[in-house]
């Protein structure tokens, strides 16, 4: 195989180099790269990333054609990024669908594009691996000189971190904001020690001691409702089993994708992700994954996927007892009243309960997750067009779009789920 490409970057010592895969690097380098990083998540994991790849999942089949960059200082990696070229806007969950447009109606081409994300992966969390400030505005100066280079009609960065942004943001690049739903583990007063408490829980800030516990300082019609949902539920018969780890066996994997793919053929899509990826993640990244199946009369019928951080906490900011679980994928072969909210929420908040998980992500968009305590944020991307017309007319846009992001997550702030006479926050 050939050498990557590579110039040299700001610093005559920093050299760049674009990979045409993430197997081109070394996994041991990029990981290590990756637990520095405040922001790090299990989706930026080289193995994650190369499974995408091997699974035929992301792959210039599919529109999603693998370029990725490094930075090097004296043999030592700086800095890194998942780069994408993109013959389409899909599975990206940002929509720049009009932008697209626009530029078709001018007769300019918008494809292919430059993104640097997680394929199919809303999840915010660290883009730019970096050793530091410098490296990190590097690697942005890198990946905007190289869309430059090849006649790449734009640069987007999706679901970054706060650092990542602020990077973006000194170097030029135009800023988006759009809203999740959250969960945090807070309970509004100090909790009931378990009693065998660790130093571990006593370092926990009000963390909920049951699902009971949690219920209790809801306002009482979300309190209610989500117990009549919960009761639909059971009195339909269906139980749950939770498996995690090693524990989820290649049955039960098989089911989950039987469910996983029925939920996108049901909506005229074929998956993202093909089984083989769920297959290597299974061999790769066990430890990351909790499953949730449901059965009804000894069968199963449903599934629910959500996914850990576990793999050493990072150096400079994520604690060892802040667990972040990822809402991801779930889908069902027989249809139960409520049974989406059970798979998709109350078994995970359960789950993450008893475990002592910090956050619940729940993915992306999604309003009546607000009903279950998920509470919005704001999560960003950072947007470089080539062309300067087009630029300055997507910037009017952000602006006005910006505002009314900004509108939409104070009204939001006002709805709160829980008892107002607490601040669980």
């Amino acid at each position: 195989m050939p050498a990557p490409p590579e110039h040299a970057v700001a610093e005559s010592h920093i050299i760049a180099r674009v990979h045409a895969s993430v197997l081109d690097v070394d996994p041991q380098a990029w990981n290590a790269l990756l637990a520095q990083q405040v922001h790090a998540t299990p989706f930026m994991r080289h193995e994650y990333l190369a499974a995408l790849e091997t699974s035929g999942s992301a792959t210039p089949r599919t529109g999603w054609t693998p370029r990725f960059l490094t930075l090097w200082d004296a043999g030592a990696l700086a800095a890194a990024c998942p780069l994408y070229l993109k013959t389409h806007s899909y599975g990206e969950y940002v929509f720049d669908w009009a932008w697209a447009s626009a530029y078709e109606q001018h007769g300019v081409p918008y494809y292919p594009k430059a993104l640097v994300a997680v394929p199919f992966t809303p999840v915010p969390g660290s883009r730019l691996l970096a050793r530091d400030a410098t490296a990190r505005a590097q690697l942005v100066q890198a990946a905007r000189q190289w869309c430059m280079e090849e006649d790449i009609s734009s640069l987007h960065l999706l679901f970054a971190a706060d650092e990542d942004i602020a990077t973006c943001a000194d170097q030029g690049l135009m800023l988006r904001h759009t809203v999740q739903f959250h969960w945090q583990n807070t309970a509004p007063v100090a909790p009931v020690m378990p009693s065998e408490a660790t130093s571990e829980w006593l370092a926990m800030p009000n963390r909920f001691t049951s699902f009971d516990d949690f219920l209790a300082s809801l306002a009482q019609e979300k309190r209610k409702k989500i117990k009549q949902e919960r009761r639909r539920v059971a009195d339909a018969g269906v139980t749950f089993r939770c498996l995690q780890g090693k524990d989820i066996s290649t049955s039960d994997w098989d089911f989950f994708y039987r469910c996983y793919e029925r939920t996108y053929l049901e909506h005229g899509n074929p998956p993202y992700l093909t089984r083989t990826f769920f297959e290597d993640m299974a061999r790769t990244m066990p430890e990351a994954w909790v499953l949730f199946i449901a059965e009804r009369d000894g069968r199963p019928i449903a599934s629910s996927l959500i996914a850990t951080s576990a793999f050493p906490a990072s150096a400079t900011g994520q604690k060892d007892t802040e667990i972040i679980a990822y809402g991801r994928y779930w889908g069902a072969l027989e249809r139960v009243d409520c049974l989406h909210f059970e798979a998709c929420y109350y078994q995970p908040l359960q789950w993450c309960i008893e475990h002592g998980v910090h956050r619940f992500e729940g993915g992306a968009q999604g309003e009546h997750k607000m009903a279950r305590a998920l509470l919005p944020v704001q999560t960003s991307s950072a947007h470089w067009l080539a062309h300067p017309a087009f630029a300055d007319a997507v910037e009017r846009f952000l602006e006005r779009e910006g505002e009314g992001v900004d509108a939409y997550l104070q009204s939001l702030h006002e709805r709160t789920p829980f008892r107002k006479t607490q601040n669980p926050a």
